[in-house]
């Protein structure tokens, strides 16, 4: 695997850790996008495993839920938090959804009149 290096005290893609690496190390073409959303949320964890494998808690921190949603319930192991996740709605995605699909709720003309 070719080695991407993130910013922000995140590990490298192969799960390697970033301060051995030098400080130079970021997520390539994606360091804008993972930067703002570390803003917004919290450092990116690790994308993989030593393995190479996508490890769950990224997915969670990808998805902006907090950490452990998904990952600290207790006997789901990995392959069913991946699927958990992947079967999942992002909650900003579905808050947006809401807001342009819901009709606007009409007021009472009995309200309006009295």
């Amino acid at each position: 695997m070719a080695p991407f290096l993130v910013g922000g005290g995140a590990a490298a893609l192969d799960g390697g850790d970033p301060g051995s690496r030098g400080a130079g190390w970021r997520w390539g073409a994606y360091a804008a996008a993972i930067t703002r959303w570390e803003r917004l949320t919290r450092p990116a964890p690790a994308p993989t495993d030593a393995a190479g494998r996508l490890r769950a808690d990224f997915v969670e921190w990808m998805q902006g839920l907090d950490d452990g949603w998904v990952t600290a319930t207790p006997g789901l192991g990995r392959p069913a938090q991946l699927t958990a996740l992947g079967n999942g709605v992002v909650p900003q995605q579905a808050a947006r959804a809401l807001q342009l699909l819901a009709p606007p709720f009409p007021r009472c003309p009995r309200c309006a009149g009295g």
